[in-house]
């Protein structure tokens, strides 16, 4: 373990906030526009701005990329406490991650808690220097919101597994460079005890990628396909048919992601929105309904934050908070469903325009759409549901 040196909480905020000013580009602090207006890294990575570039270089140096993992690993060995501050910080500016990742996300927190030392120091670092664009191999056409039902093989050849089968919902597989997926090595054994969580090579013969459209006009979402794909043994995380414990610990951080758990950019309020497109009596919208409905999502936004921070406290004494991740997916869910509702409302007519071959998804009518994809993707809300009436209220079958 690492030692650190006791920190004063007051002076870090100080020196956290005084660097942030000085360090995060003005276009660094701007809302996003969409998926393609963030910076995913890669193989064939290309930053969008010199600003973008800078941001980047100066939080990969400062070794805030991501701040929490230890510094042999490349992270900055924050402490939970340093970390939330680090957080606040950044969401009082507006700052944007400088890497969005779904190796940061969700195969970061399975590689620390079930890799090998020697796997921990091979893709640790490539993830946090942005090296490489990871994708998600989970679903499975066939398998429907039974995960463990899925039917992709990689059968024992001695010195590498072959990997045969197909994946769907596969976010940027397209353009990501490595895939953490799903494989059933024992198909005698019970369906969950038989599977294993492989790293693959999206390079490799064999793979191919077929995107699908959605009805928003584009998604990041495509198919993948395997075909006797050679895979290294040592791509193996974990061991040989316990592949289900790491993906279901994985679930818990997708889908604290899906729900907006640790994001620090800030989306402008509502009733900012508001004031530039509707008519105000006395300093109020003058809609009594739409009103109230913008009132009570924005308490209700608050309430979430509030919670989500008390859970994450409650974490570091010890108790379950990974069983509120269905909840966190749940209620982040439907806010931002909510939200896209309130913003076709209160745009009016002018938020049914439909842009052709738009590059992004800024505009309201495709946000909506988009939006209704948070209640499937991740576990549907239903399964979320379950979930929480089972493991956290522990009601009855």
């Amino acid at each position: 373990m690492e030692t650190k040196t006791k920190v004063d909480l007051g002076d870090f905020r100080t020196e956290t906030r005084i660097w942030l000013e000085e360090n995060c580009p003005l276009s660094m602090r701007l809302p996003i526009k969409g998926p393609m207006d963030m910076y995913w890294g890669g193989k064939n990575a290309k930053f969008n701005s010199n600003d973008q570039k800078i941001w980047f270089e100066r939080m990969l140096k400062k070794k805030w990329i991501v701040p929490y993992w230890e510094k042999k690993y490349g992270g900055g060995g924050l402490t939970p406490k340093e970390n939330n501050i680090l957080i606040q910080e950044m969401s009082r500016l507006g700052c944007r991650k400088p890497l969005y990742s779904f190796g940061i996300a969700m195969l970061g927190p399975a590689l620390l808690k079930f890799a090998t030392e020697d796997q921990k120091l091979r893709y640790l670092p490539e993830i946090i220097e942005g090296k490489i664009w990871w994708c998600q191999g989970y679903s499975e056409p066939n398998a429907g919101s039974d995960l463990a039902g899925l039917q992709t093989k990689a059968e024992d050849k001695g010195d590498h597994y072959l990997i045969n089968g197909s994946k769907v919902w596969t976010s940027y597989a397209d353009n990501a460079d490595w895939i953490f997926c799903l494989a059933r090595t024992d198909f005698e054994a019970p369906k969950h005890n038989g599977i294993s969580f492989i790293l693959i090579d999206m390079s490799s013969p064999g793979v191919s990628v077929r995107p699908i459209k959605l009805i928003s006009g584009k998604s990041p979402f495509c198919e993948t396909f395997f075909d006797n794909v050679k895979v290294p043994k040592n791509n193996l995380i974990g061991n040989i048919n316990e592949g289900w414990t790491i993906a279901k610990y994985l679930l818990t951080h997708e889908r604290q992601m899906i729900g907006g758990v640790g994001e620090t950019e800030n989306k402008k309020e509502i009733s900012e929105i508001a004031k530039g497109k509707l008519d105000f009596l006395s300093g109020q919208i003058e809609d009594n309904l739409l009103r109230g409905q913008i009132a009570k999502f924005e308490m209700d936004e608050k309430i979430f934050e509030m919670t989500i921070q008390r859970i994450i406290d409650e974490d570091k004494t010890g108790k379950k908070a990974a069983l509120f991740s269905s909840f966190f997916k749940y209620y982040g869910t439907e806010l931002n469903i909510k939200r896209e509702e309130l913003l076709m409302q209160i745009g009016g007519s002018d938020s049914l325009l439909w842009v052709p071959n738009k590059e992004n998804e800024a505009d309201a009518a495709r946000k909506f759409c988009r939006s209704k994809g948070n209640s499937i993707e991740g576990g549907t809300s239903e399964i979320q549901l379950n979930i929480i009436a089972k493991r956290v209220l522990n009601l009855p079958s």
